[in-house]
């Protein structure tokens, strides 16, 4: 009987051990920081989405991710360009203060290169126990400078390293790390290696790797950017169906050829369509791949784009109506060339199928991040968290005073919106007295109405802040200028 007693005690024992443990663990997993993934399109326009209004072509992965997630109306990207849109986001801070504030190139290869004691998100997520990759298009920084993803806080780089490079979808080369890896696919102007599809294997093998880890996927793709141009299987599925055609005339030979110049593309129309499908497939492939990985409940996804929709390679926005009812487009620091769609999804957190008409940027994003991942955020950043957004507690969201741009060619242009006022200024360096134009975005999204002469005090108010919103830089040299 004794005997018996102590069975019965022992087995009691062990099963409270048993069950403690297992509560460990459950508390390990549901307090374990979440995953982050961050897609970055090129170049899409505020209204490229069926989910923001495009009714042109559909995009059923980013729309399903829009339908599970949180939807943002007023988010901002870093720049009207590139290479500092990118410097903005993963700084923290706009382009009035971020270390790259224009697309300035460096040959043969790459762009002008964040500092070295630049500290990025990556960085910061690195601090706080993430494993950090990049997988796309990078542009700040060369080959093995001190701006390289890899000394820029990130584990694993593969892609373009350069944007001019990253104009070419069939290019001669990628990078994995610091490693040049050659496409013998595409040589002797061989089209077998799609850069897209490359890039997306690796990104999906990271998350594989890393299923077990905490980890941060940057995942910036060159589409739907210049050349246009989409594997032959989904080219077929949209010829003859956006009519009329208008033939891109580009470079097809000679020694430029896949350097930058874009190619000759007889259907432009037809491949924007295929590339953005390209694109969405994509997006739908991570989306399941975290899924099938059992990560689905602990992983933030965000999908947004760099800045407004371009121009270049036979791009046509006006015929797809890519800026909705924005006006500009990439270049431009009007709406249409700097507000970009922007979903985040995040399971357990954000309720599904929400909307917010929150006055956001990219710089807010490094803050948004640290304070997911419980780490410090620097205090010499522009960004403010919108973490209280995503939780639904409006009430602790902090807002921008207002939010500034300058772009450093074509004469020069500045921005600044406060509050439901834009101004704008553009030609600052080539006529510094030019009159500054105003619109109430409350009443006038298209920016069709400049009502400047109607409110002097504003004008004044906003001539102040273009003078102040702004530190002076070395490289990227924008004389201050005094309204």
């Amino acid at each position: 009987m004794k005997r018996n007693f102590r069975i019965f005690t022992l087995a009691i024992i062990v099963s409270v051990i048993f069950s403690c443990s297992n509560n460990k663990i459950k508390d390990q997993v549901t307090n374990k920081k979440p995953n982050i993934i961050y897609i970055l399109a090129d170049d899409l326009g505020y209204g490229d989405l069926s989910s923001y209004g495009q009714e042109n072509f559909k995009t059923p992965n980013i729309d399903k991710l829009v339908s599970q997630g949180l939807m943002f109306t007023q988010h901002y990207s870093g720049n009207t360009v590139c290479a500092p849109s990118r410097s903005a986001l993963l700084t923290g801070m706009h382009t009035g203060h971020t270390p790259i504030r224009g697309n300035k190139e460096i040959h043969p290869e790459g762009q002008h290169p964040i500092p070295a004691n630049t500290y990025t998100m990556a960085e910061a997520l690195k601090k706080g126990g993430y494993v950090t990759g990049a997988f796309g298009k990078w542009g700040l920084g060369y080959p093995g400078s001190e701006g390289d993803p890899t000394k820029q806080g990130f584990d694993v780089f593969y892609g373009y390293n350069c944007q001019r490079l990253g104009h070419n979808y069939y290019p001669d080369h990628l990078w994995s790390n610091n490693d040049s890896i050659v496409l013998n696919g595409n040589k002797n102007h061989q089209k077998n290696q799609y850069a897209p599809n490359l890039i997306q294997s690796e990104a999906i093998k990271f998350l594989e790797k890393n299923k077990d880890t905490t980890f941060f996927l940057y995942v910036p793709t060159i589409i739907p950017h210049a050349e246009l141009v989409a594997p032959e299987a989904i080219m077929d599925k949209y010829r003859s169906k956006y009519m009329p055609e208008k033939e891109f005339k580009g470079t097809d030979d000679g020694p430029q050829y896949r350097l930058g110049k874009y190619e000759s593309q007889k259907e432009p129309h037809a491949a924007f369509v295929a590339m953005i499908e390209v694109m969405d497939n994509q997006v739908g492939e991570i989306m399941n791949k975290v899924k099938e990985l059992g990560l689905e409940d602990n992983t933030i996804i965000v999908f947004t784009s760099d800045n407004g929709p371009h121009t270049e390679g036979g791009a046509d926005p006006k015929y797809f109506n890519s800026n909705g009812k924005l006006r500009g487009v990439k270049r431009d620091l009007y709406e249409g060339g700097i507000r970009v769609p922007m979903t985040i999804k995040w399971p357990g957190k954000i309720k599904p199928g929400t909307k917010t008409d929150l006055v956001s940027a990219f710089w807010d994003v490094f803050p948004t991040f640290s304070e997911v991942a419980g780490v410090e955020t620097p205090d010499n950043i522009d960004g403010i968290s919108f973490l209280p957004t995503l939780l639904d507690k409006p009430e602790e969201q902090k807002q921008h005073d207002y939010l500034y741009w300058e772009f450093h060619e074509r004469g020069g242009r500045q921005a600044i919106r406060k509050g439901n006022w834009k101004a704008v200024k553009y030609n600052v360096l080539r006529k510094p007295n030019a009159p500054m134009q105003l619109f109430d975005l409350s009443t006038d999204i298209g920016e069709t109405n400049n009502i400047a002469k109607e409110h002097p005090q504003i004008v004044e108010e906003m001539k102040q802040l273009f003078n102040e919103a702004r530190t002076p830089s070395d490289v990227f040299k924008f004389n201050q200028v005094s309204f």
